[in-house]
């Protein structure tokens, strides 16, 4: 194997190694802002071998509110909510309809915020094809742990000057390693 396509390797490698490593279901980002509407991704991985995710149950939890979903593609979303307008408050999800086999993860994309700063868990329960139900309602360290998003009252506080000197530095860097790459690749010798 060619030395320069060790390093690529190694890291998509570890990058498998941590998404299996945490096979449960997970929001993106992981940190938001107190007050803030943003859109948040929710993965909900089949783990079970030889059945599919069938249906998927998101409660979010007392101060987080959920806006707006993004359609998902194959499920069918119904909602228990009060209100109506801006005033909705959207007690629960169900997704039905999907058919995601394991090894894959079901992503449901939805708008919403945390009203105060703090740790917020999410309640999901997945139901598979064969019937069985996992609650995913635990605590960190369960082997069902809800879905986490942590609300902080500011987040950065950085000039917008550092994130551009951050900015050019890191591209600085990516250009230094790809050029590093390119002569590396073109001092090899050809078979």
């Amino acid at each position: 194997m060619p030395r320069w396509l060790l390093s690529p390797l190694t890291v998509v490698a570890v990058l498998v190694l941590c998404a299996s490593a945490s096979a449960h279901p997970s929001l993106s980002p992981p940190l938001a802002e107190q007050g803030t509407s943003q859109t948040f991704t929710l993965a909900v991985p089949t783990e079970k071998e030889g059945v599919t995710t069938t249906q998927i149950e998101l409660t979010p939890p007392e101060g987080f509110a959920l806006e707006a979903f993004v359609p998902a593609a194959g499920w069918k979303r119904t909602t228990d909510q009060t209100g109506s307008g801006e005033d909705v408050i959207i007690r629960k999800a169900t997704f039905t309809g999907g058919a995601t086999p394991s090894g894959e993860a079901a992503v449901i994309q939805f708008v919403g915020h945390g009203a105060e700063a703090g740790d917020y868990a999410f309640r999901v329960r997945q139901t598979y094809s064969d019937g069985t139900v996992v609650a995913w309602t635990g605590g960190e360290g369960s082997e069902t742990p809800a879905a986490r998003v942590e609300v902080k009252a500011q987040i950065g506080g950085g000039s917008s000057s550092l994130a551009i000197i951050a900015f050019v530095i890191a591209t600085v860097a990516l250009v230094a390693g790809a050029i590093a790459l390119l002569l590396q690749a073109g001092n090899r010798e050809l078979a």
